[in-house]
């Protein structure tokens, strides 16, 4: 039986179909991220958490020097507070680091060529030097420094390389923070993020709003009211001269 050359067209058209709808078939079927029911369905040493196969479920599934994170294995933080570090450094986005100012070194505290002398620690105002108080658990000279301002200090907070999450370092910080901007009810908080060099000025701002954003997020959920704290980006406008570890930053402001 002849074919007609119409129908043999029609025959090729729909042979066409075919293919193109399988393959797109198979490409919905397949996962942007490996699916599993158990540690038996993923390969290459990954293992199945929540339907998923990823690196590490815990950090005792990563190498040494590395924590799990989110279920991949990352470098592990070389602190999560200021007393991991020596020599009188500090932690900032788990990184021990030089001081550069009095205010990286606590209550009280003083920075003397990159190290911190910290205040004493007290429970009552007999326990502190004749010219010293006992002010949230340390030795210090509120008088000091003039100034007649009657809120409390608030500690700058750091960041890690193009990154805005909050690291454990800076946790601390901020949970004393938002105790002391929640002692001075009447005040408003400006939170200025602020970035190093790398990147452009566009990227550099929108990267330090983010920084900013992060942590107004944190105190919120401290319980912080929101109306009270604006965010203010810097981007790479203001840098310390300190080098960029110092300059990826929020610093707090009352206003």
């Amino acid at each position: 039986m002849r074919v007609q050359p119409g129908f043999r067209f029609y025959l090729a058209v729909l042979a066409v179909c075919v293919v193109v709808v399988a393959a797109v078939a198979s490409c919905k079927k397949k996962p942007k991220t490996p699916a599993c029911d158990g540690n038996d369905d993923c390969k290459d040493g990954l293992v199945c958490v929540n339907k998923q196969c990823v690196q590490c479920s815990t950090s005792a599934e990563c190498g040494e020097g590395k924590e799990c994170k989110d279920g991949a294995c990352v470098a592990k933080a070389e602190c999560t507070k200021d007393l991991d570090c020596p020599d009188g450094q500090v932690c900032q986005a788990g990184a021990c680091r030089p001081c550069s100012n009095d205010g990286e070194c606590g209550p009280g505290g003083q920075c003397l060529v990159g190290k911190c002398k910290r205040a004493t620690a007290c429970k009552a105002d007999e326990d502190c030097a004749d010219d010293e108080d006992c002010i949230d658990g340390f030795c210090q000279r509120p008088w000091a420094g003039g100034g007649g301002d009657a809120t409390c200090p608030l500690a700058t907070v750091f960041f890690a390389l193009d990154d805005a999450s909050i690291a454990q370092s800076e946790r601390d910080r901020l949970d004393a923070n938002q105790q002391c901007i929640e002692k001075t009810a009447a005040k408003t908080v400006m939170l200025i993020g602020h970035t190093d060099q790398t990147g452009t000025d566009e990227y550099n701002i929108a990267l330090s709003e983010r920084r900013a954003q992060t942590v107004a997020d944190y105190l919120a959920r401290l319980g912080t009211d929101p109306a009270r704290l604006h965010v203010v980006p810097k981007g790479e406008s203001e840098l310390t001269g300190n080098g960029d570890d110092k300059d990826r930053r929020v610093e707090f402001q009352w206003k």
